[in-house]
């Protein structure tokens, strides 16, 4: 029997889907997920004028595609939800109308803002009224760089609304502002649960366009009765969702009581444990972890590594020269390549900005003294071990500050199908790794949607009906590789 179906944008840095869920339920009352994706589109990054920006409404054309879709398919959604990557926003005026392009969050207007802002506040005050591991992209910096601009826009704007709230503007007219996505701007105070004016006064950043947010499982609205004409479609209504990615990713991690580990896996890695409160300490800002509001108001201490963009990257850079590679022949060829023939450190600066990423790698192996990966084999065997090192060193570190003991770790999202990836992770950690579900934002989207309407009272039953209706595959580290691990591991924490 059909309960339910909702449609989830999950969009990310490279592109975007829109996948429908149907909550079914069986004569014995068990009850499961279906998810079926049906539209897919890109999502780049678009230069002009020295910045890069988002590409927004070409974003916004390709969702209302996929609504218009869905009917015509059938499905009939009831309510829909949007996730994305943090920190991006737009300003929107008087108005109503969107002032600019939305910068996008690699944009170089940040360089060198992180110790300004710091100089003028404090780190240590800065990291306990913000939470957040210090990255050139929070929004803090990118209002700061504007300001410092004498941006027009900023004085134009009567409202600021995240990449994902925007998106809901633009198809519901609604304005809101959803709490996960508020906690990754480093102006919302996690301890006093209210946005930072009082910092934003100090940078000279309009305290007045911050809207009071929201959290997940909240109906905002429907669409627009011009909306609605444009796609032939009925008013379904927009959910808030655990509207940023790693949030909602991290709402549909198959876990049980207690504490647990989990990585969310894909252009960035997110390594972090679900907390009540957050965890501002000095220790936490030394080993820079980040404290992100997640779903029925839990905090997830978290560490941003920079992720598969590395290997993303380099395998664009292949391609554009004509040497077309999948990330399956990468897979292949690196699983054969010599282990531990050369590490990186993945949060080098130097791996943040796209381009030229191949030589990045040779030249942080140089510059450490180590062999030069020269092959595509060498180079992505390189970066997968360097990543499941990191890993370790990560999950380690926040197990000194919270004091947990964990059995081993969850890895959910895209970067999952990477099958040597998640085996290179099981032998880095010494521990088992649980890998699934593969769309872990999408399906997180999904289950706030189904406590909105009532089909999932706590966090403990979407997990639940995440573990009912996705597989996981167990990786176990192998014994007899222990010691060549730990001799690796010791040489690799010398790089960072």
């Amino acid at each position: 029997m059909l309960l339910s179906t909702v449609l989830a944008f999950d969009l990310g840095a490279s592109s975007g889907r829109a996948l429908i869920g149907k909550l079914m339920q069986a004569e014995d009352g068990q009850r499961e997920l279906k998810v079926e994706e049906i539209h897919r589109f890109p999502n780049h990054a678009i230069g002009v004028g020295g910045h890069l920006h988002w590409d927004i409404l070409r974003l916004l054309h390709e969702m209302k595609k996929a609504i218009r879709k869905a009917f015509q398919e059938g499905h009939r959604p009831e309510t829909f939800g949007i996730d994305t990557w943090g920190v991006d926003f737009g300003l929107i005026d008087a108005n109503g109308e969107l002032l600019g392009n939305p910068y996008h969050y690699r944009d170089p207007q940040t360089e060198g803002l992180i110790e300004e802002v710091i100089g003028m506040v404090g780190k240590e005050a800065l990291f306990q009224q913000g939470g957040l591991q210090f990255m050139p992209f929070n929004t803090i910096y990118q209002l700061y760089a504007m300001r410092k601009a004498a941006s027009p826009k900023l004085d134009a704007a009567s409202s600021l609304l995240l990449t994902p709230d925007l998106l809901v503007y633009f198809l519901t007219g609604r304005k809101v502002c959803e709490f996960t996505m508020a906690t990754t701007t480093q102006l919302y105070h996690p301890e006093q649960q209210a946005w930072n004016t009082e910092l934003m006064d100090r940078l000279g950043i309009p305290s007045g366009i911050f809207l009071d947010p929201i959290h997940p499982g909240t109906r905002i609205g429907s669409l627009t009765p011009e909306v609605c004409e444009e796609l032939d479609v009925p008013p379904i209504e927009a959910v808030a969702v655990a509207t940023h990615d790693t949030e909602s990713a991290v709402a549909a991690v198959p876990a049980g009581e207690g504490a647990f580990a989990y990585l969310v896996c894909g252009t960035w890695s997110l390594l972090g444990t679900e907390l009540d409160q957050p965890l501002v300490t000095a220790e936490a800002m030394a080993h820079d972890f980040s404290n992100e509001g997640g779903a029925f108001g839990k905090y997830q201490l978290l560490k941003n590594i920079m992720g598969l963009w590395i290997l993303q990257e380099c395998k664009r850079e292949w391609d554009e020269s004509g040497n077309v590679i999948s990330f399956a022949e990468l897979v292949d060829l690196a699983s054969q390549a010599i282990p531990f023939r050369s590490l990186i450190n993945p949060d080098d600066a130097r791996f943040f900005g796209p381009s030229d990423m191949v030589e990045k790698v040779r030249s942080f192996c140089a510059e450490t003294w180590q062999p030069v990966p020269e092959t595509e084999a060498e180079i992505a065997r390189c970066i997968m071990e360097s990543l499941a090192l990191k890993y370790r060193h990560a999950l380690e570190k926040m197990e000194q500050l919270t004091g947990n003991a964990y059995a081993g770790m969850h890895m959910v999202g895209g970067g999952i199908q990477n099958r040597l990836l998640c085996r290179l992770t099981a032998g880095a950690l010494g521990r088992p790794v649980w890998a699934g579900p593969v769309e872990a934002s999408a399906i997180g989207n999904m289950l706030m949607q189904l406590v909105a309407q009532g089909h999932c009272s706590s966090l403990a039953e979407a997990r639940e009906l995440s573990a009912a209706s996705f597989p996981v595959e167990t990786y176990l580290p192998d014994e007899a590789e222990a010691d060549v691990w730990n001799e690796a591991y010791e040489a690799y924490k010398q790089l960072l």
